[in-house]
């Protein structure tokens, strides 16, 4: 398969190290592309919730595979989220091409792009992070409940739904979150100079325009890799909303038998 050749990915909310990570959709998606840098906007190991017993092949060939990019000549910038947080004491580190930053800014053809994560701007995290790491372990159970659910949904012939999806999104509607964060966001952008702000945080893909009096800038959101399954990409020209599909789901199959194999070899060779 050919690798689409790619100038930036940004990636956010990937949660290795959680049940609801779709490692494998992400697998084939990395490598189904060559870029020059990826941007992995916060989140992207669950260091909340992580748990020793858990920690499937598929997540581990996931840094395998982003280890290869490397090699091969990707710049990865690692931009600390609220999840993994603890980073932010070495947010300054560098170890070849790979980097940890609390925010990034690029100049692209003359225009400035600031990416960070987000939950800056999230109240629940400056004031009660308690309950945000809470919430965190009970959408875990969800995400099980939820496949569950899917199950016996498929099998009846009614499609997937998303419960999880559907409370976040009534909840955060009911206190205006999501547009609150974006304009937030954006009008901060336009103050700072900025012509795109890129964020993640908040699982919601967005590409979106916003103009007042002081200018204009351009919101972006990378989404997640728990529901949303999206990436921002920009090919050297403009910046695209990638978006996983049902029909990548057959080659996603064939790399699961592979990591199924792979497990049964190494039990082999322990053996």
């Amino acid at each position: 398969m050919q690798k689409r050749s790619l100038e930036i990915v940004v990636l956010s909310d990937i949660h290795l190290g959680t049940v609801g990570c779709h490692a494998l959709e992400l697998l084939q998606y990395l490598n189904s592309i060559d870029p020059k840098i990826i941007v992995l906007n916060g989140d992207f190991i669950d260091i909340w919730n992580f748990k020793k017993y858990y920690w499937p092949e598929s997540h581990m060939m996931v840094l395998r595979t982003l280890l290869t990019m490397m090699a091969n000549g990707t710049d990865i910038y690692y931009l600390t989220g609220n999840h993994d947080e603890v980073l932010r004491k070495v947010s300054s580190l560098q170890l070849g091409p790979f980097f940890i930053r609390d925010k990034l800014v690029l100049n692209l053809k003359g225009e400035r792009v600031w990416i960070f994560h987000g939950d800056i701007f999230d109240v629940t995290m400056k004031h009660s992070k308690w309950i945000a790491k809470i919430g965190g372990r009970g959408y875990d159970l969800l995400i099980l409940l939820n496949r569950a659910i899917n199950r016996i949904s498929t099998k009846l012939g009614k499609g997937k739904l998303s419960l999880s999806k559907k409370i976040k999104d009534s909840v955060k509607k009911a206190v205006r979150f999501i547009d609150d964060f974006e304009m937030t966001a954006m009008e901060l952008a336009i103050d700072e100079g900025y012509d795109y702000v890129i964020c993640g945080h908040i699982h919601q893909p967005k590409i979106r325009g916003y103009e007042n009096d002081k200018g204009s800038v351009i919101y972006m959101n990378s989404g997640d890799w728990i529901e949303n399954l999206t990436a921002l990409e920009y090919d050297g020209e403009e910046w695209d909303m990638y978006r996983y599909t049902e029909e990548e789901m057959l080659e996603n199959r064939r790399i699961e038998k592979l990591v199924k194999n792979r497990m049964i070899h190494d039990e082999i060779i322990i053996q």
